[in-house]
Order: structure tokens, then sequence, then C-alpha cells
């Protein structure tokens, strides 16, 4: 079914969540676009959607990472979860989430329908922010980026 319909019914579906970070180890992170269908303006991982019936993760992870940020890089898959979110708007997230990692030094290039902003920080600064505005964080991020950093920080 589309990803929306899923989010209306509040059904278990595959998602996916990538994290790119540069040379420094700095995190990009995106400020998603306020008219997103939920958790518009809310800062979140660099790219995160759904596959496409019938494609693979990584496939669509390479493809929304150039639709939303405009470059592509290799990715790596790390870990997974499972969690359950409701927003006010009355749709709900329950999603089974592949979370993906790479690097990238070049260009960014986001797409203003799915990116307000964007900008990159190091783990440090994101737990600064995530413990002081812990509600400008999308709910994904805060139980992704915990189990992320430890990649990161390698």
């Amino acid at each position: 079914m589309e990803k929306l319909e899923a989010h209306q019914k509040g059904l278990l579906h595959r998602a996916f969540s990538v994290f790119v970070t540069n040379a420094k180890g700095e995190l990009l992170l995106q400020q998603r676009a306020l008219d997103k269908y939920h958790s518009g303006g809310l800062w979140t991982n660099t790219c995160c959607s759904h596959p496409l019936p019938d494609e693979d993760v990584l496939t669509a992870s390479h493809r929304r990472l150039m639709e939303e940020m405009g470059f592509d890089c290799e990715l790596k898959e790390v870990f997974s979860f499972t969690y359950r979110a409701e927003f006010t708007n009355g749709l709900t997230e329950y999603e089974y989430d592949h979370v993906l990692i790479g690097q990238f030094d070049g260009e960014v290039r986001p797409d203003p329908a799915e990116v307000m902003s964007c900008k990159f920080a190091s783990p440090d600064e994101i737990r600064y922010l995530m413990l002081t505005a812990p509600e400008t964080f999308t709910h994904w991020f805060h139980i992704a980026f915990p189990k992320m950093a430890a990649f990161i920080e390698r």
C-alpha cells in the first residue's frame, strides 16, 4: 500500500534512515520541510523514507539520498529497529527501520520541497541539542542517533 495509507492505518511497514558523515566525523542533519505530512520543521538524520514495492532498502536509500539531498555516496546497513509513534495529525508511524551509514565531503544540494535546512554537526553538539531542545528532533532520531553515534565516533 502507499506509505500515507500505512501511516493512516498505523500498519507496520519498511522504512530506512540514512546517516552521512564527513571526514571530520560530523553528521549531516536535515531540517524537514514545514509542509511534510508529519514532523515538519524538525531536525533529523540525513535522509529517511520508504522503499517502493519490490525495491530493496539499499537501492531505495541511494534513490532517496539523491532526491532529497542532491548527492549519493557508498552506504552500508549497520542495524535496524522497530518503533511506533502517533502524531497529533492522526497519523501513526509503525516502522521496521533499516539504518545505513555513509561518508560524503562534496556539495549538498537539498530539494527545498523536502528539506528546509541542513548542517553538519558533531556528535557532542547533537547530544547537547537533544538534551536542551529535544522537541526539535524527530521521534525516530531520538531512537537511532544514540545507537548510530557509536559507528560515527569510531
